[in-house]
């Protein structure tokens, strides 16, 4: 006698491992999962990173919608959000309020309690990116991160110490290019102050925030969205690169192609890779690099404002991705890291999504 649910006086569901066998019909796929409950593999069969949004459920307006709300959030809503932060960092600095209010919330002076806020709102976006992909494509947001799914921390730390010899590499070339382009080593060391003590602070602790949120927008989120609705990845990679670039602001041709191919490069590991670790861990280092120099020897508001940097620089361009990017896919080559999601098969037919109601 077939089992009866203990509350509806239906037949109980069959446990994990035994889903009954969807037959197609004429070539139609199994259906999709109930839409009360998050499918734990929302994938009718493996995907790559850039077709991770092609689910059981896919529409062509749901990653429309998404990039629209992920770019809104990024350009308006966070910065609106969290001015109340910058208020109370400009207040705390002491000094005429409105005048620095205005001063950091532009960028034309950045101190620490501008450098706060911006790192805040860039940081936001992992949680935006969270809620667009679970509520327009009902999908766990771990999915986000990589397609086993979530965080692979070991290659994520492998792909941290491969980002310092990059960057090792970087600096060393560097210092043979006339002028030694792109850093400041031979700068006078800047004073210690409470002032640079707090940016070195805020550095620290919130640069990774930020780096993680620029990622999961660019190379997680829109890769994603830009991948299931033209279904190739160098499109998705290219469009990415472009508004990454783009979302620098003014900008002459050699810093553009730097960060046209810091996004290239990115894209191309992400896709190559399975997930968003190669991309978080040259952001961090990068940054780190960037603003460490300009704390130490520089002036950080010209940094985070620059729009013009030599053509020498494309050099130092070409050496950091180049050996980066070999030594990420030499290492990953190593570890075995998984390139696709890989639903689960059952013994009685095609795979069936399993589904479940918890976060």
């Amino acid at each position: 006698m077939t089992e009866q649910h203990p509350d509806r006086g239906h037949p109980a569901p069959p446990p994990y491992g035994q889903w009954p066998a969807a037959q197609p019909a004429w070539g139609y796929p199994a259906p999709p999962p109930p839409r009360a409950a998050l499918p734990d593999y929302p994938h009718p069969e493996p995907r790559p990173y850039h077709l991770m949004l092609r689910t059981w459920n896919y529409a062509t307006w749901r990653p429309i919608v998404g990039i629209v709300v992920v770019v809104a959030s990024m350009l308006i809503v966070a910065p609106l959000v969290l001015l109340p932060v910058l208020a109370v960092g400009v207040a705390v600095e002491g000094g005429p309020f409105l005048e620095k209010f205005e001063s950091a919330a532009t960028l034309k002076t950045v101190d620490p309690a501008a450098l706060l806020y911006l790192n805040l709102v860039l940081g936001s976006m992992v949680l935006v990116t969270w809620f667009v992909v679970r509520v327009f494509h009902r999908m766990r947001p771990r999915w986000l991160m990589s397609v086993k799914p979530g965080i692979r921390w070991k290659f994520f730390f492998a792909c941290l110490g491969i980002a310092v010899v990059a960057l090792l590499a970087q600096v060393l070339v560097g210092t043979l290019l006339p002028g030694n382009v792109g850093t400041d080593m031979n700068g006078k060391l800047n004073d210690f102050t409470a002032s640079s003590a707090a940016i070195g602070l805020i550095v620290i602790f919130t640069t990774p925030l930020q780096a993680a949120g620029e990622e999961y927008v660019f190379r997680g989120y829109l890769m994603q969205a830009f991948g299931a609705l033209f279904k190739h990845k160098w499109v998705a990679i290219l469009i990415t690169a472009t508004l990454f670039a783009l979302a620098h602001g003014v900008q002459n041709f050699p810093l553009f192609f730097d960060r046209f191919m810091f996004g290239l490069i990115a894209g191309w590991a992400v896709t190559l890779t399975g997930g968003l670790e190669a991309g978080i861990a040259l952001h961090i280092l990068n940054n780190f690099l960037a603003f460490g120099f300009a704390v130490a020897f520089g002036d950080l508001t010209q940094t985070l404002t620059v729009s013009e940097v030599s053509w020498w620089n494309i050099v130092l361009t070409v050496t950091q991705s180049g050996v980066y990017l070999g030594l990420v896919l030499l290492v990953a080559r190593k570890m075995g890291v998984e390139t696709m999601t890989r639903p689960p098969v059952t013994t009685t037919g095609p795979a069936q999504p399993e589904v479940a109601s918890g976060v």
